[in-house]
């Protein structure tokens, strides 16, 4: 029987029981279903076994090491993993929870705490840390006199405010009276290495006081029932990315438009890479050679010379092209880079926050090797430099559609600056220097907050301007071929009708087809007077609120720090005017939403 014909009259669950379930396995890949089909099946005997008791702690109740994680890429969320799995080989006792799982006022039951928190955008909190990031500065937060707590934050230190959502909840847990057991980590892109030196430091802290709590009460680690595998997961990760093959590369923009967008296809054959409609795919890309071998002649480097990276050796011009960061500038590389140039220019930089931010915005880190030329050593080098990053982007496409490949949308980044033509490290890479037939390295990267609803009746709602498109593409594929009768309706902009309606034929076709019930365009440089897509939300407004009453989930794809927000205000705006609410109780209405997985955003 199929999960959707499920009802409480057919089967022993509850209604809300099956609406659980649905929800659990339209997240789930083939593998991870049938792990859980077999987890579920060892599960049932081992009650059997004991009388029909499930397994469960040892009498005392014990206090847990509660793991509180906020994520908006996934990258936050393995590092609480990798924390789980080291604390239970430990025999600690551990409770993993997304924060926009977690009840706040259970706060005041936990006596050990870690946070695992990234920060986007403006020194932003993730989505899934929004409410729980708010709730501590309210009235409502309780005290937390005898609470430890530890705080690890991920960011990115070309942007402003570097972890901040780490430190806002370090300085709000402490101001409750929580004490801080092990020093915050406030780390960058490149921060494997430095996440599993506080993960051991953190639960070196933890330890003593968790064991001997346990002890006292009793409590154990539960194992899995019959030694049951955890669920099956891809070999090829962010660590050991899979070789694909890039199948096609097509320019999807109109000749005179502003924009050059690329539709891109790579093939998955060959490996174990599964995804699901709104997850990102992770793609590594190989520096421009030019421009490389520019830096080896300004620093005077023998492009020969044989440098360490990790535990890998190889040649400087081999690490400058496939391991080593050389478009996105940050504080970091220009501090070590002054400190081994003795460059005064940017040694006054490094004493001046506002001024080192004023600098880096319009330069790659080409531009200033190339303004603040210096000899160097290969590995000095090297040392200044951080480990290439991949670029995540917005999977465009449904398996259930594709099958072996991965669709992406791609807008190409370019600038002029300080006399010559920049390019995006990723999106120059694939839209002007890889050819089709070559490999790129890849893996997928799951996205829990953004993700269509269980039931395929229920209406959905897609906001997706410029490349913000690509996760709807993802959506009505996976609707098409699942016979989905819930509806849909699309608002896309761009600039021009004739130049960058992005995918036209095929919206069209869904129009056409009845999967798409309506969609609504924005193109803004059409007309005298600019139209976007919250414009298009504000005239569509009593109807774009009656499915919003009807259970339409509502979903955000694009810009973060402007189309987003314009976007959210066009929505307090509309439910005010539809039900008579003030701007507080709007914004609870969205929050409202936000809590049921009704409103969520993928946003960058």
């Amino acid at each position: 029987m199929l999960l959707s014909q499920l009802n409480a009259a057919a089967s022993p669950l509850s209604q809300e029981q099956v609406q659980k379930l649905q929800g659990l396995v339209a997240e789930l890949n083939p593998i991870q279903q049938a792990w859980v089909s077999g987890y579920l099946a060892a599960n049932a005997n081992a009650g059997a076994l004991t009388g029909g008791v499930a397994a469960t702690p040892a009498a005392g109740d014990a206090p847990p090491l509660t793991i509180l994680y906020g994520s908006q890429t996934g990258n936050a969320k393995g590092v609480a993993s990798k924390l789980k799995e080291q604390a239970e080989s430990r025999g600690l006792t551990v409770k993993l929870v997304n924060m926009a799982d977690y009840k706040p006022t259970a706060l005041k039951k936990e006596k050990f705490i870690t946070v695992v928190v990234s920060t986007y955008g403006e020194g932003e909190p993730p989505e899934d840390a929004e409410s729980l990031h708010e709730f501590l500065t309210t009235k409502k937060a309780p005290k937390l006199d005898g609470v430890k707590v530890a705080v690890i934050g991920l960011g990115d230190s070309s942007y402003e405010f570097f972890c901040q959502t780490a430190k806002d909840f370090e300085e709000r847990f402490n101001k409750l009276g929580a004490e801080t057991i092990f020093q915050r980590a406030d780390l960058d892109v490149d921060y494997d290495d430095e996440a599993a030196k506080w993960i051991d430091g953190a639960l070196d802290a933890f330890e003593p006081d968790l064991k001997a709590q346990q002890q006292a009460s009793g409590g154990q680690v539960v194992a899995m029932p019959f030694g049951a595998a955890a669920p099956a997961a891809s070999q090829y990760t962010k660590q050991n990315p899979f070789a694909a093959e890039l199948s096609v590369v097509q320019k999807i923009t109109g000749r005179d438009s502003t924009k050059d967008v690329r539709h891109v296809e790579i093939s998955l054959e060959g490996s174990d890479i599964t995804y699901t409609p709104g997850d990102s795919l992770g793609v590594y890309f190989l520096n421009d050679e030019a421009l490389v071998d520019e830096v080896l002649m300004l620093t005077q480097i023998d492009a020969s010379s044989t440098v360490k990276l990790g535990d890998e050796e190889l040649t400087i011009r081999d690490a400058l092209i496939e391991k080593l960061e050389l478009t996105q500038s940050y504080p970091g590389f220009v501090e070590k880079y002054a400190t081994a140039t003795g460059s005064p220019d940017l040694l006054k930089l490094v004493e001046d926050k506002a001024a080192m931010r004023e600098y880096i915005e319009p330069r790659q880190i080409f531009d200033i090797i190339r303004q603040n030329p210096a000899q160097l050593e290969a590995q000095t080098l090297v040392d200044c430099l951080r480990k290439l990053q991949a670029r995540l982007y917005s999977i465009a496409s449904s398996q259930a559609e594709v099958e072996e490949e991965v669709h992406l949308t791609v807008g190409l980044v370019e600038f002029d600056a300080f006399g010559s033509e920049h390019l995006g490290g990723c999106s120059g890479y694939l839209a002007r220097r890889a050819e089709e037939g070559c490999k790129v390295k890849v893996f997928s990267e799951h996205n829990d907050n953004f993700r269509l609803p269980a039931n395929d009746e229920t209406p959905i709602i897609m906001v997706g301007p410029g490349t913000g498109i690509a996760p709807f593409r993802a959506f009505l594929q996976e609707r098409d071929a699942r016979e989905a009768s819930g509806k849909n309706w699309l608002f896309f902009g761009n600039p021009h009708f004739t130049q960058d309606f992005l995918y036209q034929v095929e919206i069209q076709g869904y129009l056409k087809s009845g999967l798409l019930t309506k969609v609504d365009v924005a193109f803004s440089r059409d007309q005298a007077e600019k139209v976007y897509v919250q414009d298009k939300l504000r005239k569509n407004s009593q109807e774009v609120f009656a499915w919003l009453e009807a259970g339409a989930h509502f979903y955000i794809c694009g810009d973060a720090n402007r189309m987003a927000k314009d976007v959210h205000q066009a929505l307090v705006d509309i439910i005010k005017e539809n039900s008579g609410k003030d701007d507080e109780q709007a914004e609870q209405y969205l929050k409202d939403l936000r809590s049921a997985n009704r409103y969520q955003k993928d946003v960058y």
